[in-house]
Parts: C-alpha cells; sequence; structure tokens
C-alpha cells in the first residue's frame, strides 16, 4: 500500500492557518477576559488595575456567588442525570421498534425549538391555575391540589422548575446520539452471545456499553459543559429570581457585567466559569479513560 510521505513543514503549513484563526476565536478572547478580571472598569471609560482585588470580593464578600455556583453544578448533575435515561431509551427502541424514525425524530423536535419558544411554553405551563397554568390545573384536576405550587415564583422550587424543562428539551439530543452509538455495534457480536446465552440486558451491560463508552463520554462532556454556561434559559424563565433564587454563574457574570457597569467584575466570574469548565473537562476525561481501560 503506497503511504503519501509529507514532511510536517508542509502539514503544519496547512494546519497553521486553522490554528491561528481557532486562537484568535477561542484562546485570545479567554486570556482578555482574565486580564480585565484584574481591572476596575465599567467596560466604556478608563480602567484602572487593582490586582486580584475582584477574585478577593467574588469569593470572599459576594453573597450571590457561591449560590449561583452550587445552583450551577446542581444543574449539571441533573442534566448528567438524563444521559443513563438516554441511553436506555435508545436500548429499547433500537430492540423493540422496527423502525423508529419516527419516534426518534419526534424525542428530537424540542431540541431543534428556540431557547426562547420552549421558556414562553413552560412559563404558560407554570403559571398559577387562575392564570391558566396547565401543570396546576391538571394536578387540581387529578385531586392533588395541595402540589401545586407558584412554579417560577416560588424560591424553594423555581430552580428545579428550570431542571426539568432542559431535561426535557435535550433528552431527545442525548437519545439521538446514544442511539446512533448502539447502531455502529456489529450485529455479529449480539448474535455470537446470543449462542451463548447472554441476551437483553446482560447484553447491553457486556456489549452495548463497553463499545459506546467513548459516545457516552461525549454525552456526558456536552450535558455538563452545556449547563455550566446555562443562560438563556434562565434569562428567559425567570432572569435570575426571584431574589436570586434562579442565578446561575453566567446570568450572575451578566447581571454584574452589563446592568450594574461592573465589567472587570464580570470577567472575573468569567474567569472563574472557564476554569471551571476546563476542571469539569479533564476530570470527565480522567473517569472515562480508566472505564475504557477496564472494559477493554
Amino acid at each position: 500500500m503506497n503511504v503519501l510521505k509529507v514532511s510536517r513543514w508542509t502539514i503544519a503549513a496547512f494546519v497553521l492557518p486553522c490554528l491561528i484563526l481557532y486562537a484568535g476565536i477561542v484562546f485570545v478572547p479567554i486570556l482578555v477576559s482574565m486580564y480585565s478580571g484584574l481591572l476596575e472598569w465599567n467596560g466604556i471609560g478608563e480602567s484602572r488595575f487593582i490586582g486580584f482585588e475582584n477574585f478577593k470580593n467574588l469569593f470572599f464578600h459576594d453573597p450571590v456567588f457561591w449560590p449561583s455556583v452550587r445552583r450551577t453544578l446542581l444543574f449539571a448533575v441533573f442534566s448528567m442525570a438524563e444521559i443513563p435515561i438516554a441511553l436506555l431509551v435508545a436500548i429499547l427502541l433500537k430492540r423493540y421498534i422496527r423502525r423508529p424514525n419516527f419516534l426518534v425524530s419526534s424525542y428530537f423536535l424540542p431540541v431543534i425549538l428556540s431557547v426562547v419558544v420552549v421558556g414562553q411554553l413552560w412559563k404558560t405551563i407554570y403559571n398559577p391555575a387562575s392564570m391558566g397554568g396547565m401543570l396546576n390545573q391538571v394536578l387540581e384536576a387529578v385531586g392533588l391540589g395541595s402540589w401545586t405550587h407558584e412554579w417560577l415564583t416560588d424560591p424553594s422550587v423555581a430552580m428545579y422548575s428550570l431542571y426539568f424543562v432542559a431535561l426535557w428539551q435535550y433528552l431527545g439530543y442525548h437519545t439521538l446520539i446514544q442511539y446512533t452509538g448502539i447502531l455502529n455495534v456489529p450485529e455479529e457480536i449480539y448474535e455470537a452471545a446470543r449462542i451463548d446465552g447472554a441476551d437483553g440486558f446482560a447484553a447491553d451491560r457486556y456489549i452495548t456499553f463497553p463499545n459506546i463508552i467513548p459516545i457516552f463520554k461525549i454525552s456526558i462532556v456536552l450535558a455538563f459543559i452545556g449547563s455550566l454556561q446555562a443562560f438563556d434559559m434562565v434569562m428567559v424563565m425567570t432572569g435570575g429570581g426571584p431574589a436570586h433564587a434562579t442565578d446561575v454563574i453566567s446570568t450572575h457574570m451578566y447581571n454584574m457585567s452589563f446592568l450594574s457597569m461592573k465589567y472587570g467584575y464580570g470577567s472575573s466570574i468569567a474567569a472563574c466559569l472557564v476554569v471551571l469548565c476546563l476542571a469539569a473537562t479533564f476530570l470527565i476525561n480522567l473517569i472515562f479513560n480508566k472505564l475504557e481501560k477496564r472494559f477493554s
């Protein structure tokens, strides 16, 4: 077999333009944002270098930051919790539905809807019964009136209401990813397992899951990082309220940067978010590398 031999300099010449573009779009803004976090600046006028003062205030004197970190991490945990559900749905579709394309497309439909549309739809569903809220009306109709809530204005349940909407919207997305991964597992392996007496969920445990670990990891990373950056759904449905009860890191960053005109302080929050995303990605990759070695 002939192999095209290309010098490293030739490869570098082709890769370098894309690498420069990627660095300019991704890494340079990150570095600029981190530097801005060292400034006292409103984003318009002159700036003043204050070192790590913004970070000190953020970590030790900001009453909103740490609760927003906790809610963001919980958001990420809830988002990752839907991945096993998506895997189970994908397995059932593959096993029991002969032509599942319609169902897969139906599950995927919420993903293609704008977050604004989804947010407005669920705001209407969560409305009080007196304002036509479907959820409370259904609970009252089935005799569960004690379960009704002010879903988006009660600080004790508002954040969980947002978690459920995110799970509903993106379940189909992860189902499609897992279903595609399952389809790529050779059918011959399952046939050999059936001959040896392994079928059903036993085959899924020892064949399906080990073969789709890389796909599973992709879903976990996308769900976790996407949740850490959650912004649009929170802003559409609650705006971070009531009384900061649904503020996450990104909404707190927005409020500080553009509403309070503390651009330097907002940049320090952005820098913390970047570090959190990088740390989460590293940790997830480390865990799944060990899983792949275990099942290999």
